[in-house]
This record gives structure tokens, C-alpha cells and sequence, in this order.
């Protein structure tokens, strides 16, 4: 950057794309932090515009009305940092490349972009010569993104592994310490503010989805996209899973897991069983975590708030900065590609442990039919649990005769093998339901 006829550093030209929640926030912490901004910098940052879909609308004292403006296509072709904060595919997507050719440097938190779509901004990033970066789209205040993207380039990541959604977390949370059932706990997550009025992509696991798509491709130097991750929600988890959890020691997370295997790369969300002596398994409430194994390192373990106005909006303050500090001082920060380009696998050759609950005829014989089907699918069986519970059945008006609760803990197989075991479990006439089957990560 050319320094003014006087000696000082112009203003670096910073526009906001969107003003909501979190866009509200960043444009407060860009007006009553601007000397310490400043100085961090080098240079101070010019809040040159707002883009909003209606200027109508009331968004508080910490908006200046003057700023708003609904040109963005006009807004981000005058700005040195874009911060994209609109969400969605379009026109995030497109007002973002349109900035990238301008010579903007770009900050974005849409995880839905960059999941779709991530490659296509690194490399126009990478080839206008501009900042691209996207520390708010995984979790929030966390510093994550910078880490694998920096701190970590110089090693081989073997696996992630993450609690990525607040309100999934919370729901989980409030089950296995309050007793609640699923529709309950979601209810008040809703009341508390930490779930949408839809909550279906908390719980169907699309935003975690997105984020595990972000943390494969960035880990493993992989194109991910969302399309690629194996999906499944919490909303099949009822009390009963959550308290026979904590009978054999575990506690059930919704976890995002990116993983490199022997033939390439397996991205997957749904719930599982996290044994209480593992560091995710105290994560509690809203909180987000996400656990990485690399190779040099070892076992690395990040925490914080993962969503939320303020602290995404601190995430996005600090990319701002470092884009403003290479406008002043020169040089670029890290750029992304899929050199690697190792081949996406889909879940089934997946290896894990996993816990299987059956509701099964009280009677001789039962445990021996059960275990000949893990053993002739290739299945080890690690351990046996039996309890019973004679009013179950009774309730439930299905079978008149008494009914075990059988948990069967297996040693680690793939997701394929234990499908299989599954499906011909359920046509034996002594299992009156199969009530459960979770995977078990971090054991």
C-alpha cells in the first residue's frame, strides 16, 4: 500500500455484505474498536458501505443509516476487504467473485458456500493474488481454520473429529442431564434462542455436514463438498438411548468426523457414542469442540463458543485484520488447493465400534441366534449387556411374554458388515425390535 503525500497510511476501504445477527455485531466492533483496529493493522479501516436487502428495516444505534445501501454488485467493487455475511449460495457466491476480481480481499462465514462451492472462490482467490478467509464459517470464536490451514501445513492430519452444532449439543445435553425427551429439549433450545424456528438443519445434521465438508477438504487437501458427507440427525434419539449410553459409559454427541483411510477420504455426521473418558465427552451445553489427530503433533483439542453474534463476529474481525495487515505490510496468507486429490469413500468402508440394543424373547437360546449372525457377517462381539424390563413390552401392548434389553458391544468393523448384521438380526423371530444402533468414536 502507497503511503499519502503526508507520510500516513490511507484508510483501508472495508464493506459489509449483509446486517443481520452477526453482520450487526461486526459493524459495532468495527466502530467502537477503530483505534485498536488501527494499530493493529497498521492502517485504519474505513466502513464504506452496508449492503441490506431493505433499508427500511431498524437495526439498532450501532448502524450508521448513512452506510446502508442495497447496490451491493456497486459496494464491493470500492472496497480493499469484502466481509460476506448474507449466507446462502446466491448471491453470496457471486458478489464474492466479483470482489475477487476486483482485487477486494474477501471474508466470508457462509459454511453453505463454502461447502458447495469452496474451490471454485480458493481459486479465484489464488489466482486474482487476494486474501480468501473463512475463520467464522466452522465454529464460530473458535480458532480453527487457521490452525489447519497454518499451524498445522507442516504435518499430516489423520483425522477430525467434532461437536460443530450448538443446538444439537445443547438438545443432547439437556436429555442426558435433565431426562428430557427429544421434542422437549429442542422446544427449549428454541425458547433459549439457540434453535431456529425450523430447527431441521441443527437436527437432520445439514449444518454440521457443511462444516465437516470445509474441515475434509481443508485437512486432507481434498475437494469435499457436502454432497460427499454421509448425513444422518439426532432426531431418532430418544430417552432411552440417551440413559442405556450412560449405563456403559458413554454419552451420545452429534459428531462430525473427516478421516483419511488406506484408499482415501471418508467425511461422515450422525450421532455416536463418546466414552466418558474422552475429552468431547465434557462438552457441554452450546459449547462446540473439535478433536484433531496428526501424525507430529498428536492429539489437539479446540473449544469455545460456536455460534452466536459475538463471537462469530470476533472471528470475522480477526480475518479482517490479517487481510488489513497484508494491504499494508504486503504478502498474502494462505492460499487452499485439492493437490492431494484423494479419492471421497463413501461410509460403508468406514471402521468402528458400535453398540447395538435389542429387544429380545426372555428366554434360552436367544443370546447364542443373535451372536451366530455377527459371527457369520464378520462382526466381533466385544461385550454382552442384559437387563429386563418386564413392563416394556407390557406397555408397549407388542408381545406378552418377558423382554430383555440386550446391548451388544462389538469390535471395530465397517459400516458395510454391520448394515448386514442388522438387517438379517431383524428377521429372527426371538427380536421383538431392534431399539438402537450408534456407532462408538474416540474409544
Amino acid at each position: 500500500m502507497v503511503a499519502a503525500t503526508d507520510g500516513s497510511v490511507p484508510a483501508i476501504r472495508v464493506a459489509v455484505l449483509g446486517c443481520g445477527v452477526v453482520g450487526t455485531e461486526v459493524v459495532r466492533l468495527l466502530t467502537t474498536q477503530a483505534d485498536d483496529l488501527a494499530a493493529r493493522v497498521g492502517a485504519p479501516l474505513e466502513l464504506v458501505g452496508i449492503a441490506v436487502r431493505d433499508l427500511e428495516v431498524d437495526r439498532g444505534p450501532a448502524v450508521d443509516r448513512s452506510l446502508l445501501t442495497t447496490d451491493a454488485e456497486g459496494l464491493v467493487t470500492r472496497a480493499d476487504i469484502v466481509v460476506e455475511l448474507i449466507g446462502g449460495i446466491e448471491p453470496a457466491r457471486s458478489l464474492l467473485l466479483r470482489a475477487i476480481a476486483s482485487g477486494a480481499a474477501t471474508v466470508t462465514a457462509n459454511k453453505a458456500l463454502l461447502a458447495e462451492d469452496g474451490p471454485t472462490l480458493y481459486s479465484a482467490a489464488d489466482t486474482a493474488g487476494v486474501d480468501l478467509y473463512f475463520e467464522a464459517a466452522v465454529a464460530g470464536a473458535i480458532p480453527l481454520v487457521r490452525p489447519v490451514r497454518e499451524s498445522l501445513t507442516g504435518d499430516r492430519i489423520q483425522r477430525v473429529l467434532g461437536i460443530v452444532n450448538g443446538t444439537t449439543n445443547y438438545v443432547l445435553d439437556e436429555m442426558a442431564t435433565r431426562g428430557l425427551e427429544l421434542d422437549q429439549a429442542v422446544k427449549q433450545a428454541q425458547e433459549l434462542g439457540y434453535a431456529e424456528a425450523d430447527p431441521t438443519a441443527d437436527v437432520e445434521g445439514f449444518d454440521a455436514a457443511s462444516k465437516a465438508a470445509i474441515l475434509a477438504s481443508l485437512a486432507f487437501h481434498t475437494r469435499v463438498s457436502l454432497r460427499d458427507v454421509h448425513r444422518e440427525g439426532i432426531t431418532a434419539i430418544t430417552a432411552d438411548d440417551v440413559s442405556s449410553a450412560e449405563r456403559t459409559g458413554h454419552v451420545i454427541k452429534l459428531l462430525a468426523i473427516a478421516e483419511r483411510t488406506d484408499g482415501g477420504v471418508i467425511a461422515r455426521v450422525h450421532p455416536a457414542l463418546v466414552p466418558l473418558s474422552h475429552p468431547l465427552a465434557g462438552v457441554r451445553g452450546a459449547f462446540n469442540a473439535v478433536f484433531i489427530e496428526a501424525e507430529a503433533a498428536g492429539e489437539l483439542m479446540f473449544y469455545g463458543r460456536g455460534a452466536g453474534g459475538a463471537p462469530t463476529a470476533s472471528a470475522v474481525l480477526g480475518d479482517v485484520v490479517s487481510a488489513g495487515r497484508h494491504r499494508v505490510h504486503g504478502g498474502l496468507g494462505p492460499s487452499e488447493s485439492s493437490y492431494a486429490d484423494l479419492p471421497v469413500l463413501p461410509i460403508s468402508g468406514a471402521l468402528t465400534r458400535y453398540q447395538v440394543r435389542l429387544d429380545v424373547a426372555d428366554r434360552p437360546g436367544v443370546l447364542a441366534q443373535v451372536a451366530a449372525v455377527f459371527a457369520e457377517h464378520g462382526v466381533s462381539i466385544e461385550g454382552v449387556r442384559q437387563t429386563q424390563d418386564p413392563a416394556r413390552s407390557f406397555r408397549a401392548g407388542e408381545h406378552p411374554e418377558y423382554v430383555a434389553w440386550l446391548i451388544i458391544s462389538t469390535h471395530t468393523a465397517t459400516d458395510e458388515a454391520l448394515a448386514a448384521t442388522v438387517r438379517a438380526i431383524s428377521t429372527l423371530d426371538v427380536v421383538h425390535r431392534i431399539t438402537s444402533v450408534l456407532r462408538v468414536e474416540g474409544a
